[in-house]
């Protein structure tokens, strides 16, 4: 069998912390079946390893709690035109003190932060404007605080600095469009956090009239960061952008750029070629209104599925069809020969580039009027999950309706090893009338919980107390570059179950920011193997001896 010749450890003296000194000078090889052998030297990292907080009772179903945040509109109840779109939320850690802190975007109303003091307790603090859509938590400037970036409704982003745990709110430098659906990362290598995002062209038409259409700023724009400045490049002169992607799609490891457009606007793929972005068209299907993407692996063979959410009832009855009577016959119309579009949700899967949309036969192409939808292993049983929230008010489209409100359940899909099954008794089936969604473990006790941010209603914080399984939380450090969180790393778990990748991104859904933190869920039975970690700039790091229940804190120097 091979063997490795891979860590030392250093363990200090506290009996619920310690202390790896990985060093890693050449993989001979593995005594485990499952984990890959290497050519190159594997990158020596620093780990910390926690235990987690004991679970609260299992009880085998979310509890919700609630938020002094409601996402409002101009002049009140009534939901006009694209007021409806509602406002995202992002989790991260803000101060530094391990402890995921939450941020719900408003409208109307002031954006909101909830910092979190421990054991599902949060403390309330509002930001001095609203008006915002898009949310994302990110270390812009590189100083290891993460900083807040929201899109507006008709203007460029604001950029909310973080000085230690209090914010000053400046501009990003040279980003002057007026962005809906923002995405970051390390896009040229260079070690620095870039910006991509589009416009949504239908909400500037409504908000400037046909001042915006001689204006020359929509479309879809990459921000290369330039030691604090953003040198700026455009991909396209107009969008339909609800939702923006970050991810390989042909399998050459560099991040490509994904953008789904609503009304009936075709998404738009670029490649990150060695010469430039090149545009291409990879899927045979995608959705007709693109509301939202994510992607995860949710069949663990190692390549990345990608989810889009669009509008398509979830129940097929007479109560359903009266109720999406005005919108039933865009449902029903025969797709005309050469249109891509479907009015439902898409499930791209395949490799390599090549994808077909297999949503209906995994069971996820209806969902409702569907906003966010995101994967993640929610029962621990080695398998992602999906968590779909919907819901529409407007007052032209369903005046027919109470409150001009589409009333929905929020969707929960559990997925039985690469197939879904639509879920109703793990407490999810919320009616608010959900946008923006994130997930992360709030508090500490290894599982996923949800945060949603509802339009015209309170915010809601769904905690996990799901029963079965073990999990291993991962937060990746790299001080030493700009990109101090390693947005663009991919983790891999190898265990005696199987393979588990995970990726560390800023944002997916709609409009909504993924905390850092990444979590994998582990089935009962399973023993953990190795953790794997591909760096951003492509180095490798390997870490064995690993303890499920903990919450690892890697930091490469």
């Amino acid at each position: 069998m091979p063997s490795s010749t891979g860590m030392r450890r250093a363990c200090s003296a506290s009996k619920t912390k310690m202390r790896f000194l990985v060093v890693v000078l050449a993989l001979v090889g593995w005594s485990g079946a499952h984990v890959p052998q290497f050519d190159a030297p594997l990158l020596p990292v620093a780990v910390d390893s926690a235990p987690l907080a004991a679970a609260t009772a299992c009880e085998d179903t979310f509890v919700p709690h609630t938020f002094d945040h409601v996402t409002t509109v101009p002049g009140g109840d009534e939901v006009r035109s694209f007021e409806a779109n509602g406002g995202g939320v992002a989790i991260n850690d803000l101060d530094n003190d391990g402890d995921l802190d939450i941020v719900l975007a408003n409208h109307a109303g002031p954006n909101t932060i909830f910092w979190n003091d421990g054991g599902m307790v949060f403390r309330k603090k509002h930001l001095s404007h609203g008006d915002s859509r898009a949310v994302t938590i990110v270390d812009v400037d590189g100083d290891g605080w993460l900083d807040i970036v929201f899109s507006r409704r008709a203007a460029a982003p604001n950029y909310w600095r973080n000085l230690g745990g209090r914010f000053t709110q400046e501009l990003l430098p040279a980003v002057a469009a007026p962005l809906y659906a923002i995405n970051w990362a390390d896009l040229d290598g260079d070690g620095d956090l870039d910006l991509v995002g589009a416009s949504y062209d239908a909400e500037l038409l409504n908000a400037f009239g046909n001042d915006f259409l001689t204006s020359g700023q929509g479309g879809v724009y990459y921000y290369l960061n330039q030691e604090g400045s953003f040198d700026a490049g455009t991909l396209a002169l107009g969008a339909q952008a609800l939702a923006l992607a970050l991810v390989d799609l042909n399998g050459d490891a560099a991040l490509d750029i994904l953008v789904g457009n609503d009304f009936a606007v075709p998404d738009m793929v670029w490649y990150q070629m060695p010469d430039g972005w090149l545009a291409a068209s990879p899927f045979t299907s995608t959705s007709h209104s693109t509301m939202g993407f994510d992607t995860g692996d949710i069949d663990n063979d190692g390549w990345w599925e990608l989810f889009s959410t669009d509008m398509r009832p979830y129940r097929d009855d007479d109560a359903s069809r009266l109720a999406w009577e005005p919108v039933m016959a865009s449902l029903d119309d025969p797709r005309v020969e050469g249109d891509l579009q479907v009015v439902a949700n898409v499930l791209q899967v395949g490799a390599g580039g090549a994808f077909v949309d297999e949503a209906v036969t995994r069971g996820v192409e209806a969902s409702g009027w569907s906003w966010s939808g995101k994967f993640g292993d929610l029962d621990r049983d080695g398998f992602m999950d999906l968590y779909v929230v919907n819901g529409m008010i407007e007052r032209s489209i369903f005046s027919h309706l109470p409150n001009h409100e589409l009333v929905e359940e929020n969707q929960a899909f559990r997925n039985g090893g690469g197939h879904f099954e639509r879920v109703s008794d793990w407490g999810l089936g919320s009616r608010h009338s959900g946008r923006g969604m994130s997930m992360a473990d709030l508090d500490g006790d290894g599982d996923l919980d949800i945060v949603v941010n509802n339009l015209r209603g309170p915010a809601q914080l769904f905690e996990n107390r799901l029963c079965g399984g073990s999990s291993l939380l991962v937060d990746l450090f790299w001080p030493e570059s700009g990109n101090t969180r390693a947005i663009g790393a991919v983790a891999t778990l190898h265990t005696s179950g199987g393979h588990y990748y995970r990726d560390v991104r800023a944002a997916s859904g709609y409009l909504s920011g993924d905390p850092a933190r990444l979590h994998f869920g582990v089935p009962v039975g399973s023993s953990v193997e190795a953790l794997e970690i591909r760096w951003p700039d492509g180095r490798v790091s390997l870490l064995e001896g690993l303890k499920m229940g903990s919450l690892l804190r890697v930091r490469r120097d």
